[in-house]
């Protein structure tokens, strides 16, 4: 068979698999695979977003969903392709409510991964393209309501007289992207959002911020960046453009809005919810609630005994916005990831004396660098190459996290000797780097914990001159009057300290506004339960909690970086409408929390 083209090849699989699943022949199906398979689902069998590991976890899922799948109508997406003996495909087909495409992997004639994912349910399409609304009745009518009558009317109505059907907790860029996905799909839903102007999760971080994931990497659903977008975008620049997007795309947004409370009715199936509208109490009822209050939670606290006695000011970067009122001040930044290195270059800028305390190591990777090897399919080169970004978006997904780390491992061994000499300097310097436990690099930790990392834009040359001083490799032991004791004897006179220590899990939030037991049945969302330090087992497969249902019924999670949020509100939005829609969704596999 590996003589014949790869386009035959994959055509010969996917007819054998179709006829196979008609038939209802559930081991003539899982026979097609090798071993050691892997099949990642979003949606199209699961109702979930899950990775079935092994030739028998296949077996098993095809028992339970094959009757109410009914899948068919299997067809290759234009021409296979075949690297290093591995045939790749591309595949369009049908369920019973659904169309769905995604991407084959033969190895040896068999299927090695196989990624299907839902791209819409029948009957409730978007309507865009060709099926895009008129916008106009060409018909005189004197009781016309225009289009700016018509959303006056709604937004006067919606949370008033009309429930939502869905109340979306955090209007950054989570819960914008979403917003818009369950607008296009007919979703009535409100977003609430604390500050005072939909962009401001962003123009509120430190000056200097910039977004150090490429524009091609970042666009949002329905509106791309135009193509004269910076490459990297300014914090501002980006809450400008997250508040033309919230109007233009038409969200019901409430701003100066905070969640006080929520409960769940389990017999009316129907969640109450006590919010702040701009000093008014305001009491909704919608059937879902999804958090997209960011990646992660509340801010993370770490004790530091003596903090009472310490005379200076102390703060989370969460609070910092601007190194000027440190002008010619001595400052410690404790913390060395993303947000240690931006706070340490703001603070330098500004002119104040700064002193990064690193409690553990760091993997650091340039910036250029990883736009040349990291970013090979975001990226103009790859836009050239036709793929665009919805078609790098499923390579991405296409992945089951099991087989990541290989690639990743195999990444930064090519990315550690093209930059040898970078990393010995900045070693040489007293800085502690590393790439992960398993050697796997940025994103694996970005996966397992979301901290530990910087793409460096200009923080390591400082640290390379002298110009940000590193304590590195010794505990804090206190706080004293005028600075940091260090477990070595050492003390650091400080007039401020910052500390870039992170976030907690996002069910912290839900602990706050719902209940510390629905919080805690739910369980921590981000990480892969990998085993290592920060992201604890059993292996989960896909990320704990986040766009799938949880073990809180009508409650959801969404976020992550403009990326992730791109590509999964497409599948939050798809559960939510066809639950309004009475679309039956059994739910294969069990919720993150369920084996803890």
């Amino acid at each position: 068979m590996l003589d014949i083209a790869p386009s035959q090849q994959a055509a010969t699989w996917l007819g054998s698999f179709g006829r196979a699943l008609e038939a209802g022949d559930i081991e003539a199906a899982a026979n097609l695979f090798v071993e050691d398979c892997y099949w990642r689902d979003l949606l199209t069998f699961t109702w979930n977003i899950k990775t079935m590991e092994g030739q028998a976890a296949v077996r098993e899922m095809l028992k339970a969903t094959l009757p109410l799948a009914q899948p068919s109508h299997w067809r290759l997406s234009g021409e296979a392709s075949v690297d290093d003996g591995i045939v790749e495909a591309w595949l369009s087909f049908e369920t019973a409510v659904a169309r769905g495409e995604g991407i084959l992997r033969l190895k040896d004639g068999r299927c090695r991964t196989l990624f299907t994912a839902m791209s819409e349910l029948k009957g409730f399409e978007e309507r865009k393209g060709p099926g895009r609304p008129l916008g106009i009745r060409h018909k005189a009518d004197p009781d016309r309501e225009t289009w700016v009558e018509a959303r006056a009317r709604e937004t006067r109505d919606l949370g008033v007289h009309e429930q939502p059907y869905c109340l979306v907790i955090g209007g950054g860029q989570g819960g914008i992207m979403l917003g818009a996905r369950l607008r296009q799909f007919g979703v009535p839903t409100v977003i609430i959002e604390k500050n005072a102007r939909a962009g401001d999760s962003w123009r509120n971080r430190y000056r200097s911020l910039v977004l150090h994931d490429p524009v091609w990497y970042d666009h949002l659903p329905y509106i791309p960046f135009p193509e004269n977008w910076p490459v990297f975008t300014p914090k501002d620049k980006m809450g400008d453009w997250l508040e033309m997007y919230a109007r233009v795309m038409e969200l019901n947004y409430w701003v100066a809005t905070k969640c006080i409370s929520a409960a769940y009715d389990e017999a009316e199936k129907v969640w109450t919810v006590v919010v702040d509208r701009v000093g008014q109490r305001i009491t909704l009822r919608p059937k879902h609630i999804v958090f997209a209050t960011g990646a992660y939670g509340p801010p993370r606290q770490i004790a530091l005994p003596g903090a009472d006695a310490f005379k200076g000011e102390l703060l989370h970067s969460s609070q910092y916005s601007t190194g000027e009122r440190f002008r010619g001040k001595r400052v410690a930044v404790i913390g060395a990831a993303s947000s240690g290195h931006d706070v340490s270059v703001d603070l330098w800028e500004a002119g104040a004396k700064v002193t990064m305390v690193q409690r553990s190591p760091t993997t650091v990777v340039k910036s250029d660098t990883l736009m040349e090897v990291g970013f090979e399919i975001f990226s103009e080169k790859a836009l050239a190459r036709g793929i665009t970004t919805d078609k790098a978006d499923m390579i991405v997904a296409s992945t089951p996290f099991a087989l990541v780390p290989k690639g990743q491992r195999a990444l930064y061994d090519v990315i550690r000797e093209r930059d040898a000499d970078f990393y010995k300097r900045l070693s040489d310097s007293g800085f502690a780097i590393d790439f992960g436990e398993d050697e796997t690099g940025l994103l694996m930790k970005a996966y397992r914990t979301g901290s530990g990392y910087y793409i460096d834009v200009g923080a390591c040359e400082l640290i390379l001159n002298g110009e940000i001083a590193v304590k590195s490799g010794v505990g804090v032991k206190s706080l004293t009057a005028n600075g940091i004791l260090f477990e070595d004897g050492a003390e650091l006179d400080v007039d401020a300290i910052v500390c870039c220590t992170g976030y907690q899990s996002m069910n912290e939030t839900v602990a706050a506004i719902v209940s510390r037991e629905v919080a805690d049945e739910v369980g921590p969302c981000w990480g892969l339960g990998s085993g290592v330090k920060g992201d604890p087992g059993p292996w989960q497969g896909e990320l704990r909690n986040m766009w799938k249902p949880t073990a809180q019924e009508a409650l959801w999670f969404h976020g992550g970086n403009l990326a992730l949020s791109r590509f999964y509100s497409k599948f939050v939005a798809l559960q939510l409408k066809a639950r309004m829609e009475g679309i039956a969704t059994p739910v294969y596999g069990e919720p993150s929390n369920a084996r803890r």
